[in-house]
């Protein structure tokens, strides 16, 4: 009986709020970034065990734009990612304070682990342990934002998208035949 009541008033407060996704509130954003840096990330202590050079950070770079750059843009911090502020919660800039506060071993975890409910994916089993150390070293020596344009993916959209619009549709008593799309 408990069980059907505590349904009912689950379903009773859904219907009453709906399934409005609105940004969290301040509180609520310092418990949840409080939460993820001190309690449900991983690796707190883990030690990257590869050389901060030139070389494991431009490694890291070509893996981060393999695997990352399609949500994060290439330059991690959402440069040219359409849908990256729409997500919910919004995709991650990989630059900003709240994801430079985390260890070396919590930005690894994530790479590993993911991070539920949001959209990031885990990629343990998919990249190795030494690439996604190695991208941990790129996330700390991103570019500065924008410097390395839109991901190309994004791009070919929005030119596909200017050149739909720039088709002028008038069939007012016109010929059909006169308007041939280009591809």
């Amino acid at each position: 009986m408990k069980k059907v009541s505590f349904a009912l008033f689950a379903l009773a407060m859904f219907a009453f709020t709906g399934c409005k996704v609105s940004a969290p509130g301040g509180a609520e954003t310092k418990l949840m970034t409080t939460m993820k840096h001190d309690v449900t990330i991983g690796g707190k202590n883990d030690k990257n065990p590869t050389p901060d050079t030139a070389d494991t950070v431009k490694e890291g770079q070509e893996h981060f734009g393999h695997h990352c750059q399609i949500c994060h843009g290439m330059d991690g911090q959402n440069t040219g990612v359409p849908f990256a502020a729409k997500m919910s919660p919004p995709v991650a800039d990989l630059k900003s304070k709240d994801v430079q506060d985390y260890t070396d071993g919590q930005l690894k975890w994530i790479i590993d682990n993911g991070i539920e409910p949001s959209g990031m994916p885990g990629w343990k089993g998919i990249l190795s342990d030494e690439e996604a150390w190695n991208i941990v070293r790129f996330i700390r020596h991103l570019p500065a934002k924008g410097s390395l344009g839109t991901p190309a993916i994004f791009k070919e959209e929005s030119e596909e998208h200017e050149k739909m619009e720039g088709m002028e549709h008038n069939h007012k008593g016109g010929d059909l035949k006169q308007h041939k799309l280009q591809f």
